[in-house]
Order: structure tokens, then C-alpha cells, then sequence
């Protein structure tokens, strides 16, 4: 299994190959290889800024020589005309360098302004913004990173760090109880310590759920509001709550204001507008 260090070299080397491949023919023909510069990433657009940290990486990862002078950090609101850092050293390095940079704080800097507008909704109450698996292929370490950023959590990682059993896990397994009896029991037999959540979608599941025991978060699948609050009732503070399914910036208040601990939405990863930035000669 890789480390999360491992996984974004992985992705770097990937990205620079398949953007650069035999040569970036554009920077070789026209700038010297002993030419020297400056350039300076320009906010243009207000938002959370993200991302600093890994672009630092991609400079390094590409031409350790690189000096990057930092004027911000992770997490900053930014707003238009702001400069979160210089990078200086070879001229043919920053344009190769320059691409795969933008590419990935600019989504980085979207997720993390998404995510801190939805945060601001649900300040007042104990609710967390939950990310999910609906990432990018490859992306994901950033992309989760970038929610914590902005303010919101993490769900699981993979599939490897949770099990979530969902409706097709249920249905193929035969049910609910057998469902939970085969996690608990594959949980001794490879001694394993994973949290077990599992997803309902009517009462009736919740019931069934709630009395074979075993659960340590229950996912609300597609609840209305009037039943949230009923299903947070119910389960009355035995396990955690998670509300999931079209759960909009425009709803999550109402959910959250139900009681329950989290709201997961994938609107955080799987649709967001990148931050528009700009990596300028100086």
C-alpha cells in the first residue's frame, strides 16, 4: 500500500510525462538553458487559497533548485491582486513547471472555497461537511486535502479505511443482518479495527439496523427533512448520523438543524469550479 507521499509523486511524475513527454519543444527552442527569472502566482478571483504546499512539491519534484519565497499559506481567504508566492531559478524549469501547477491549486483553491461556504452555513450547529469518493482519478489525495483546507472533513480515504456497506452491498449480501454479521466477522478474522457504517434507506431498515447492533454510523440515504428528524429521534444519540444524497448548499442548513453529525456531498469534488489563478513574469 502507498503512503500518501508516494501516491502525489506518483501522480507528479504521471502529469509531467504525459504533458512534457519527449521534450516541451515550445521552451527549448526559443529560452537558453542557463537562463534565469521570476515569476509570481496571481490571485484573480476572491477565495480560499490551496494548494501552495503541493505546488512547492511540483516545482521541487521537477528541478530542486527552484526557489519558491512564500507570502501565504494554505487556508488564506485571498482576494483579487494577491500574490501567494515568487518562484525563481531556471526560466525553461517555471514554464514546464507552470501548467501542472495551475492545474492543481486552481481545482485545489475551488474545492476549498466550496467546501468553506458550506462550512459557513452550518456554523451554529455540531453537522460536518463530508466529502466522498467522487474524485478525480489520481487527484484524490489533493482533492481531500483541499476540503480540509476549506474547513470540512474527510470520509473515508478508500476503500480500504471503512467499510460503508451500501444499498448494493445489502442487496447482493441478502439483507441487512447478513450484511453486518459478515463485516463484524471479517473484522475478527483479518483483526482489523475499521469503523462500520452502514446506509438505510426507510425506516424500516433503521429499525432492522438499530436492533441488530453492530453500527457505528448510520447514512440517512435520500431522507426528506420531516424524515431526518424523525430518523435522528429514533436512533436518540446511539450512533452517528450521516445525511447523504442531493443535498444542496441550499439544504444542508435544514439538515443540519436536525441533529445530525454529518452531511456528505459530492458536489465538493465532483463538480466544482477551479479558482482562477495566474502565474506571471515578474
Amino acid at each position: 500500500m502507498y503512503t500518501v507521499d508516494e501516491l502525489e509523486n506518483k501522480l507528479i511524475d504521471l502529469a509531467f510525462a504525459e504533458d512534457i513527454g519527449d521534450g516541451d519543444h515550445t521552451t527549448l527552442c526559443c529560452i537558453p538553458e542557463s537562463a534565469l527569472g521570476a515569476q509570481k502566482l496571481l490571485v484573480k478571483e476572491e477565495g480560499i487559497i490551496a494548494g501552495i504546499e503541493i505546488a512547492k512539491k511540483i516545482f521541487h519534484r521537477f528541478d530542486p533548485e527552484l526557489e519558491i519565497e512564500q507570502f501565504l499559506t494554505d487556508g488564506t481567504r485571498v482576494k483579487v491582486g494577491d500574490v501567494a508566492f515568487i518562484a525563481r531559478g531556471k526560466v525553461r524549469s517555471l514554464l514546464q513547471t507552470e501548467r501542472l501547477m495551475l492545474n492543481v491549486m486552481q481545482r485545489m483553491s475551488g474545492i476549498a472555497t466550496v467546501t468553506s461556504k458550506y462550512m459557513k452555513i452550518l456554523e451554529g450547529t455540531k453537522c460536518k461537511v463530508l466529502d466522498t469518493r467522487k474524485t478525480t482519478p489520481g487527484m484524490r489525495m489533493f482533492e481531500k486535502a483541499a476540503v480540509k483546507i476549506g474547513g470540512g472533513e474527510n470520509h473515508r480515504i478508500g476503500l480500504f479505511d471503512m467499510i460503508l456497506l451500501k444499498d448494493n452491498h445489502i442487496d447482493f449480501a441478502g439483507g441487512i443482518g447478513n450484511a453486518l454479521d459478515r463485516a463484524q466477522a471479517y473484522l475478527k478474522e483479518k483483526k482489523k479495527q475499521l469503523k462500520i457504517e452502514i446506509e438505510v434507506r426507510n425506516f424500516k431498515e433503521l429499525e432492522e439496523c438499530l436492533k441488530h447492533g453492530g453500527v457505528d454510523r448510520i447514512m440517512l440515504d435520500n431522507f426528506s427533512v420531516e424524515d431526518t428528524r424523525k430518523a435522528v429521534e429514533i436512533i436518540n444519540g446511539r450512533m452517528e448520523i450521516e445525511s447523504s444524497g442531493g443535498i444542496t448548499i441550499d439544504t444542508i442548513r435544514s439538515y443540519a438543524d436536525c441533529g445530525v453529525d454529518f452531511v456528505s456531498v459530492g458536489a465538493l469534488t465532483h463538480s466544482v469550479k477551479g479558482l482562477d489563478l495566474s502565474f506571471k513574469a515578474v
